[in-house]
């Protein structure tokens, strides 16, 4: 078990305005852009043997603009498919369910396309990538990098840590950040955390 950096990709307008962007491919914004250049120094001073990225555009040029030539699509590395809530905000959706919770509540059935994701489901596509970073690890030298999502980071983190999926509440993870996950006695931890550059 080797470091494992975690990026999630630059603003989008979505992503300011606190909407939830599932399937939804929203690209950077200008200030989104910014930010993933900004990490460039921070991904320099480490070794990675191996990069992953979600489908989306949004962390696609992410990867691109911190420098990541050869890095390898995963599907598994998408956001959380919020169903009947994508594109809707925590405030609105609220209004109709007082105290919903996206880590513990999941989310409404959506379209056929977009049916929606449970806590648990989300954890199980998290887990698949965690035994593909462990092979990269035997594979490669130097840290592994995932380039992806907010929310999908968050429960991938907690699964890391042997926590359930629910429990990624507990790693706010802000746009255009680094995070890194290693090991202490051979057990993981959390080494850093929603890094970024100085100014």
């Amino acid at each position: 078990m080797g470091d494992l950096f975690l990026v999630r990709h630059g603003e989008t307008e979505w992503s300011r305005s606190g909407r939830h962007t599932g399937s939804t491919d929203v690209p950077l914004t200008e200030h989104g852009r910014d930010e993933a250049r900004r990490l460039v120094p921070l991904i320099r001073a480490h070794r990675i043997g191996a990069a992953f990225v979600s489908p989306a555009q949004r962390a696609r040029e992410t990867a691109e603009l911190i420098g990541l030539h050869e890095v390898q699509v995963d599907a598994d590395l998408r956001e959380w498919d919020y169903g009947g809530y994508e594109g809707i905000t925590t405030a609105e959706i609220q209004r109709t369910r007082p105290g919903w919770f996206l880590f513990t509540d999941g989310v409404a059935p959506g379209p056929p396309d977009r049916p929606g994701e449970t806590p648990e489901q989300v954890g199980e596509r998290a887990d698949r990538v965690l035994a593909q970073v462990d092979a990269a690890h035997a594979d490669a030298e130097g840290g592994v990098m995932l380039v992806a999502h907010g929310h999908f980071l968050r429960v991938l983190t907690a699964r890391r840590l042997g926590l359930p999926a629910s429990a990624g509440a507990l790693f706010q993870l802000a746009t255009g950040t680094l995070g890194l996950l290693g090991t202490e006695h051979g057990r993981p931890v959390i080494a850093a955390w929603n890094v970024r550059p100085g100014p």
